[in-house]
Parts: C-alpha cells; sequence; structure tokens
C-alpha cells in the first residue's frame, strides 16, 4: 500500500466575483456549476462549511543555529520562484493588481480555496522546474473552484474542456470527472503548459495565451507576423479579446504577490507541508465506508475528492482517496489487514428492455422495498439503461451512520454535478423551455451549453448538448414532507409548479422572506 502526500484543503466555495470600478477592468466571471456569484449569509448553505482546514502548525526554530533557506509560507516560496516578464511594463497588467487589491474580500475566499493545493503545486513547479506564477493561474481560470463550469464548457479548477481533458488523462465516466479532481487536473495542466512552452520555444506568455485560445490558434497568429516581418510576440498578434485579457490578468496577480504593500493586498499565508495523504486503492471502494473507517466525515472527504461523482471509487479507477493525514493513516492500518475490494458493499445493474423492479429484486434477492429506497423510487416505475444499486450486505441500510452519511453524500452530489452529457435533437413544435422542462435544465443553462443568443432561432433538426443531472434526494417522511435541492436555474416559482404547491406555502415552509435568494445546493422543504 502506498501513499503520496501533499497538501491540500479542497474549498468548495462557489466562485464569484465582486464589483468593479468604473475605471478599471471588469473581470470575467466563470460560470459554476453551482453559482455565479458567493450570496450573503443566511440566504443558504454556504459551501465553505464542507471545507478541509488544518489545524496551523507553527514551524521549528533554533535561535542557535544560522540561518535557514526553509519557508513557513508556500506562497513565498512561490514568490521567489516568479519567471515571467514584469507586469509593471503593461498598463493593463497594472489595472488588474490594483483591482485585485481593491477587492480584498474576494481574493481572501479565494485564497482559503486555494490554500490546501499550494505547497502541491510548489512541489511540482519545483520538479519541472516551471514558474511559480502558475501557481497563480486556477485564480483567473476559476477562482480555485474545482466546480467552475465556463460557458466555454470547461470543467475545473484548471478548466479543461472533455476532449483536452481525456487527451491528458483525466477520465471521464458516469462515477468520476478527473477535470474536477484537483489533484489529478494539477498534473494535467501542467502537463499541457509545458508542452505549450516547448511549442513557443519557451515563451511562457505565448504558451499561456495557447492554453486559453488553443494552442493551433496561436501558433497560427505567430506564423503569420513572421510571415509579413512583424513582431510575433504575445503583445504583438492578433488574438481574441478574451485571450487578450487573460495574460494581464496573471501578470497583474504577479505584481500583486511581488509588491502586497503597494496594492494594499494581505499576503496569504499557506503551509510549506503537506497535511493530507492521497491513499492508492487496490480496487473500487465505497465512499461512505472509507469516511467510516478513516473516521473523516462525508462532507470533509466529498470536499477533498471532487472528483467522484457516486457512492464509490469508479470500478475502473482511479481508486485513490486523498483524505486528512490522521484518516489516511487510520485507513492504510486498516488496509493491512482488511483488502480494499471487501470495501464495495454495492453492486449496480442496468435495466434492461423487459425488465421489473419486482424482477430484478428476485433475481438479485433485494426485496422491492429496499431497491426503491436505495435509488429514491416513488413507485415501480424503471426505464430501459437506467442504473440501479444493489446492495451486498442489507446490514448497511438498518445503520443509521451509514445512512444519514450516504444519504448526506447523495445531497452533496447532486446539488453540484451535471452527471450524464445528453444529445437532444430538435423536434417540430419544440422550443428551448420545453426541452429544458423535460430534462429538467434551465433555458439559460441550454443557451449557454450551445452558444444559442438567441432563443427563439431554433431549428428542426438540430442537435443540442446537455447536461442532466441526477434527480435530488426526495426521500419522504410520514408527513409527507420531501427535500429539494436547489439546482442551478432554479427559482421559488419553478419549484412550485413542479411540485404543484403555492409559492407564498414554499415560502412559510422554509421561512423565506418576500426578496429571498435561493442557492444552488439549499435544502427546500416542500409539503405534499
Amino acid at each position: 500500500m502506498t501513499s503520496r502526500f501533499l497538501l491540500v484543503l479542497l474549498s468548495l466555495a462557489l466562485a464569484s466575483c465582486a464589483t468593479t470600478q468604473s475605471n478599471l477592468p471588469e473581470p470575467e466571471p466563470q460560470v459554476t456549476a453551482a453559482a455565479q456569484e458567493d450570496l450573503p449569509v443566511g440566504t443558504g448553505e454556504s459551501i465553505d462549511e464542507h471545507l478541509f482546514i488544518p489545524e496551523p502548525v507553527e514551524p521549528e526554530t533554533d535561535d542557535a543555529s544560522e540561518p535557514s533557506i526553509e519557508y513557513d509560507n508556500a506562497w513565498a516560496r512561490l514568490v521567489d520562484g516568479f519567471a515571467l516578464p514584469d507586469c509593471n511594463s503593461h498598463e493593463t497588467s497594472r489595472k488588474w493588481a490594483h483591482w485585485y487589491g481593491d477587492h480584498g474580500e474576494y481574493m481572501a475566499r479565494v485564497m482559503k480555496r486555494a490554500q490546501p493545493w499550494v505547497y502541491f503545486i510548489a512541489e511540482e513547479l519545483e520538479r519541472r522546474d516551471m514558474p511559480g506564477e502558475l501557481a497563480l493561474l486556477p485564480i483567473v481560470e476559476s477562482a480555485y473552484d474545482p466546480f467552475a463550469y465556463s460557458s466555454g464548457r470547461a470543467l475545473g479548477t484548471w478548466q479543461f474542456i472533455a476532449s483536452t481533458g481525456k487527451q491528458y488523462g483525466l477520465k471521464q465516466d458516469w462515477w468520476y470527472d478527473g477535470r474536477r479532481d484537483v489533484w489529478s487536473s494539477t498534473h494535467a495542466a501542467l502537463d499541457y503548459l509545458d508542452h505549450l512552452n516547448k511549442k513557443f520555444d519557451g515563451d511562457w506568455l505565448l504558451a499561456l495565451a495557447g492554453y486559453n485560445s488553443g494552442e493551433n490558434r496561436v501558433a497560427r497568429r505567430v506564423k503569420s507576423n513572421l510571415k509579413a516581418g512583424k513582431p510575433a510576440d504575445f503583445w504583438n498578434i492578433r488574438l481574441p479579446k478574451e485571450t487578450k485579457g487573460y495574460v494581464p490578468k496573471l501578470l497583474g496577480l504577479t505584481c500583486l504577490f511581488q509588491q502586497p504593500e503597494k496594492y494594499d493586498f494581505d499576503f496569504p499565508h499557506a503551509a510549506n507541508h503537506a497535511v493530507v495523504a492521497a491513499v492508492e486503492m487496490e480496487s473500487q471502494t465505497d465512499l461512505v465506508l472509507i469516511s467510516q473507517i478513516a473516521e473523516v466525515s462525508i462532507d470533509i472527504l466529498f470536499g477533498l475528492n471532487p472528483g467522484f461523482s457516486r457512492w464509490a471509487t469508479s470500478p475502473s479507477g482511479p481508486w485513490r482517496v486523498v483524505l486528512p493525514l490522521d484518516g489516511a493513516a487510520k485507513l492504510e492500518q486498516h488496509l493491512v489487514s482488511t483488502p480494499s475490494r471487501s470495501l464495495m458493499k454495492w453492486d449496480q445493474v442496468v435495466v434492461e428492455n423487459g425488465d421489473t423492479l419486482s424482477g430484478l429484486a428476485a433475481r438479485h434477492h433485494v426485496p422491492v422495498s429496499v431497491l426503491r429506497s436505495t435509488n429514491n423510487l416513488n413507485g415501480d416505475m424503471i426505464r430501459v439503461g437506467q442504473k440501479l444499486r444493489l446492495p451486498r450486505d442489507e446490514q448497511l441500510l438498518v445503520d443509521p451512520m451509514y445512512v444519514a452519511a450516504a444519504s448526506e453524500l447523495q445531497r452533496l452530489q447532486s446539488g453540484l454535478i451535471a452527471s450524464e452529457r445528453v444529445s437532444h435533437k430538435v423536434r417540430s413544435g419544440e422550443s428551448l423551455s420545453v426541452i429544458a422542462q423535460r430534462y429538467k435544465v434551465s433555458v439559460r443553462d441550454l443557451q449557454k451549453w450551445n452558444g444559442i443568443s438567441d432563443p427563439h432561432k431554433l431549428r428542426v433538426g438540430q442537435t443540442l448538448t446537455l447536461f442532466h443531472s441526477p434527480a435530488p434526494s426526495q426521500a419522504s417522511n410520514r408527513s409527507g414532507t420531501i427535500k429539494h435541492t436547489v439546482k442551478r436555474g432554479d427559482s421559488l416559482w419553478s419549484i412550485s409548479k413542479r411540485y404543484k404547491v403555492k409559492i407564498n406555502d414554499l415560502m412559510r415552509w422554509n421561512d423565506l422572506a418576500k426578496n429571498a435568494v435561493i442557492q444552488p445546493g439549499q435544502s427546500i422543504k416542500v409539503i405534499l
């Protein structure tokens, strides 16, 4: 059994952008899978509640010893490794430095999300002999939010589109999306950036431009300028407006970190040592059982492993699970005598033509009631292709601690992920609102996923791409009350229509004010 040590404090806090001053450039916020902006305290459940925050450790000192070159702050270590051009050479970069400095609360939130990964990224950058500024790139890309989803269909802290992610080894399936896995996507992003740097003969600004807008486009622009006898550096080639603003944002951050006093910036601190371990399992494992063995709460486990979309690791891997150091040690000790394959307590069956719920229950020796409860089924209706969970050990279902943790994991996952990519061919008479209602997504998301500016210009035969989220947990209790997990695009009006209840009743049941704003991930009580 091996483990890799890396520093991580995964924040699931949602990406946000503060309001800019009129004379400064306005940042282009990433559209996340959960929300576009942080909401005031009290408007809904805060994702910050699920952070793993390591206890601070004071560095050991020895007054009698010679001055040490060891750092106690990983950010300071990175700044000493800065190697990109000075941002002071360009006005736009200086404006961005001022903007970030003027928005201290925003930067504090981002730094909180970034804190756990700083040591890990610093280690990787030094190992690869890459500039320290690249640790600031996720601030520009996603505000260090592993659930950030852009209008260009890029996902994760490093904002990979599906095809590039797969090209650089990020697996994406029903169980797992490596683009959300901060550990895996960091390796992939640095591999890609290293490739781009070599492609552009060591010019990091061109490499960054290629990361943002595509390496082939940048290469064509460079070739065109060289052929015309013009300068072919980043500042002189023709690029999209977004890319022209992308590199100055990063350079503005370098000025901010190099001269924090000048920009009234509170220089952040992140421990320069590992606080978590990545435990390499031998096979698919149940995440709730790992949580119990490691004595790590399910929300912390979820926060440290944002790539997992289901109740277990993927059958075909990766099987790595990131845990706080103490939890990792407990899990590894358990695995000394117990193989990891014994930690998988569930099977999966895919519904085939002719299957019925009662027939599946009889075939697999599982009560129909158990199939209903473990798969959130309100009746016996199932569809071909549907995936159902089958417990190997029914004792799990009477263990209140396991049941509570499993329900919490499902709630967190269903509120934050878009699990399955679906293609839909537009039929005669269909509109975006009709299609959105069918798949339980918002019209705005349909437009974003398909680059549709005018929703009225939909044509028959057009193929739309959408991401169909898993149904929210709706386990009923004896009073007829269900919990609806708010998804992006939901409103009190849409929820009231879905459950055929009045908006005023929703507000009363949930103690919501007249102008209350609901937040993705928030739990809304509905009485049927």
